[in-house]
């Protein structure tokens, strides 16, 4: 199957918003999101479900479908910006008209809990979707100027995304050196886990593999690495970049436990391939945007990944 590119954004068009995970604590949030987007030129149509509360769901599986149906069949929506992440995306995954999307492809933004929709979306239409900040989460809230420098610029432009290194204070750095090229496949790491053995995981193959994660302690992401070293993920893949693992830590500080760097290490230490970590992707304000799906090249001698190709056309 071939590889769909969304449109990119033009100034005027309509970008639709969506939860199709958890609500937004703050309600007001999501006004605040629609005149920062009107700010910078473009109109905005919020989901007629959002700001519903089912329990810890932005209301029930089938008003959150409704939502997403709706916004890749309206003609007019050019994009679908989610407003957060928290959980739910996974239960939507058997109800999602998978045709109405591959005749639709629009660009669709999210990470966190969303990676669930971007890999099941990727697996049935070959949709590049994006992995980058989301409206309430991040776009409104003291996001880092360079990673909304980058946003933009990847979902307006046309033109090779090209190398991206280090944001802010964060420097990319190499775990295992070397050189790597697949398709860019991941994203949040528990979310990512709970698709293996689904029909709904992109399949694995000449793949790179990306990973990010918050609040797990170090047993947590112990037990999500073993599953993806028995499942042979790690073996297969081209290369692997950890993006952000903030607030991993074991808060009971009289509990015997190994650090997260000791977890990554017994890992990741002695694969004979490149390894990245520290790139600025994930729950923090440096957060970068990604295109998953497309080709990324993986230099962990030089410390950068290099996208020779547009995500948008």
């Amino acid at each position: 199957m071939k590889i769909l590119k969304p449109k990119k954004l033009k100034k005027n068009d309509v970008i639709g918003l969506i939860s199709p995970a958890s609500s937004p604590d703050d309600l007001s949030k999501i006004e605040e999101g629609v005149r920062y987007l009107e700010g910078l030129g473009y109109s905005v149509e919020t989901g007629k479900n959002v700001g519903k509360i089912n329990g810890y769901l932005a209301g029930s599986d089938k008003e959150r479908i409704e939502d997403l149906d709706s916004m890749f069949k309206k003609k007019e929506i050019k994009a679908v910006f989610c407003l957060r992440g928290g959980y739910g995306s996974g239960r939507l995954l058997d109800k999602i008209d998978y045709n109405l999307i591959k005749k639709n492809p629009k660009i669709l933004v999210g990470y966190s809990d969303i990676t669930a929709l971007q890999l099941a979306i990727f697996k049935k239409t070959r949709l590049i979707t994006f992995s980058g900040p989301m409206v309430v989460s991040d776009l409104i809230n003291q996001i880092h100027n360079k990673s909304e420098e980058i946003f933009w610029s990847m979902l307006t432009s046309g033109k090779k995304i090209g190398k991206l290194k280090s944001i802010g204070g964060k420097e990319i750095q190499y775990m295992r050196k070397g050189k790597g090229i697949g398709t860019l496949i991941g994203g949040n790491l528990s979310t990512f886990v709970s698709l293996i053995g689904t029909e709904f995981l992109p399949k694995l193959t000449n793949y790179v593999l990306l990973l990010e994660d918050t609040c797990e302690p170090p047993y947590k992401i112990d037990r999500m690495f073993n599953q993806l070293k028995l499942s042979g993920i790690f073996d297969k893949s081209k290369g692997i970049m950890l993006g952000a693992f903030n607030d991993c830590i074991d808060e009971n500080s009289e509990k015997n436990t190994l650090t997260l760097g000791e977890v990554i290490q017994d890992y990741l230490g002695k694969l004979k391939k490149p390894v990245l970590y520290n790139l600025s992707h994930g729950h923090i304000k440096e957060n970068l945007i990604l295109p998953i799906g497309l080709k990324v090249k993986l230099n962990s001698s030089k410390n950068y990944i290099d996208f020779t190709e547009n995500a948008v056309s």
